[in-house]
């Protein structure tokens, strides 16, 4: 294995914290990956990684080195990349994004062939789930986050200001009647979204008159991931708030209702993070500026949408 090589397989272990993960993630034997890690720290004559049995960590020179690695192997990318373009290629390669799961299925993918028409080298590793992935760490290019984000180290795209809507089921509502005021809501039910940080639910956010509301309101389901939270709309276990487009096709189907439509949620903000770096790759460039304009056409630019309320923090519902 040559040095680019050798330095490929160290900054993956570090993204990783772990052998194995990035054996598999480079298509390798983890029995080659070892041995590149050996060469590596016998040729600089220091230990680059400390093992356990749980997990890898950077020594402080391994993560000097890292850091030079990185730096190192984004330049030979990038040279590679302006050579293929400047030869009359199209970036290639491939481009790790994160975002919701709901997000993908009903936003991305299903357009996703026009960036492949367009783009046919490039690659496209998505992965979902509500959680806030460590990008650097996890090797992920680009993210879409719903939320004020302000994680550092990250550069921050703001693309839009999803409008979001309360709803609850045809069924639930047949038992329970449609509350018609803020005040009103003592007498119904929720599907309570839990708060990783603090582990407790998300209260329900309403506009009223200008002003914003937070109403706490019991539950008999409590879920941490954004599709149960739908599911358990649609199962009538009470009320939810997510962004509109989200309950496109239970609204048009009759399945679900919109509720309190004079005291909607505020906007959740819509961004693209990606970590710093010097110089984005061209394949991620592209990849990041097709989602953007993406997302401006299902939800307007942020100049053209309402201002979220500033105070209030949220996950991906």
């Amino acid at each position: 294995m040559d040095r680019f090589d050798a330095m490929r397989v160290f900054t993956r272990i570090v993204e990783l914290g772990s052998f194995t993960k990035a054996a598999t993630d480079l298509r390798l034997p983890r029995a080659t990956v070892t041995l590149a890690v050996q060469q590596l720290e016998a040729r600089l004559g220091v230990r680059l990684l400390h093992r356990t049995t749980r997990e890898v960590n950077a020594t402080p020179e391994g993560a000097q080195y890292y850091r030079r690695c990185t730096r190192v192997l984004a330049d030979v990318d990038d040279a590679e990349a302006e050579l293929a373009q400047g030869g009359g290629g199209k970036p290639r390669g491939k481009v790790r994004v994160h975002m919701t799961s709901g997000m993908a299925a009903h936003v991305v993918i299903p357009v996703l062939p026009e960036f492949h028409e367009r783009y046919p080298r490039i690659d496209v590793e998505l992965g979902t789930g509500d959680r806030a992935v460590d990008l650097a760490r996890e090797g992920v290019d680009c993210a879409l986050r719903a939320g004020i984000v302000d994680t550092p180290h990250l550069v921050v795209r703001r693309l839009a200001s999803m409008p979001q809507i309360t709803c609850a089921s045809m069924g639930y509502l047949a038992r329970r009647g449609e509350p018609r005021s803020i005040e009103a809501l003592d007498r119904h039910l929720a599907v309570n979204y839990l708060e990783r940080s603090t582990g407790k639910p998300y209260p329900l956010d309403f506009v009223v008159r200008g002003e914003s509301r937070h109403v706490s309101m019991n539950s008999l389901l409590t879920v941490t991931d954004s599709e149960a939270y739908v599911a358990g709309c649609l199962a009538h276990f009470g009320l939810i708030q997510v962004p509109a487009y989200r309950l496109a096709g239970p609204l048009t189907e009759g399945r679900l209702r919109e509720v309190l439509p004079n005291a909607r949620p505020p906007p959740l903000p819509l961004a693209l993070v990606h970590p710093y770096q010097r110089k984005v790759p061209p394949r991620v460039r592209v990849f990041m500026d097709w989602l953007a304009a993406l997302c401006a056409k299902q939800f307007g630019t942020p100049e053209e949408a309402p201002r979220p309320a500033p105070e209030r923090r949220y996950e991906a519902r």
